[in-house]
């Protein structure tokens, strides 16, 4: 059986995120783990014009800000011990990163679900961490929401 000691729960703050914040915070309950949250903030990347470098936007959020949001996940069970990261780079080498370094022993994020062309044109972080991380990794969708299963299905006649 695997032993879980420490869960790396990464997070973009969207829904699917959130939901699978849910799972990872029942499962540090169960196995008696500490909870790992990670945010990843993506590094500007300066734009070249005919007379040089041109700074990036200037609205990415503050270690700070960044920080107040993580503060907003907390555990159902009080006993979780739970440590909050914000890491500077491109989120799946850090989020890789911070598991290789922190001994994680499991992996629970959310994932678009993106196939075919959406996966290669927006790439796909979930993937390259399954495929990079030195422990398992459980990527979960988030259950469809009701007005979107509306939507979804059509309605019979």
């Amino acid at each position: 059986m695997l032993t879980i000691n420490n869960i790396l729960f990464p997070t973009d703050f969207s829904e699917r995120a959130d939901a699978a914040f849910h799972v990872a915070a029942a499962m540090a309950r169960d196995h008696g783990a500490s909870l790992t949250i990670l945010h990843v903030r993506d590094l500007p990347l300066a734009a070249f014009a005919e007379f040089g470098a041109v700074p990036p936007p200037s609205d990415r959020p503050t270690r700070a800000a960044v920080l107040e949001k993580l503060n907003e996940y907390e555990p159902p069970d009080e006993k979780t011990h739970v440590d909050l990261i914000v890491a500077d780079g491109t989120p799946a080498e850090e989020i890789v990163r911070t598991a290789t370094d922190r001994h994680t022993d499991l992996i629970v994020m959310g994932t678009h679900g993106r196939t075919g062309l959406g996966r290669l044109v927006m790439g796909s972080v979930a993937e390259e961490v399954v495929r990079k991380a030195p422990c398992p990794v459980l990527t979960l969708k988030a259950p469809m929401a009701a007005a979107e299963l509306v939507e979804a299905v059509p309605a019979t006649a």
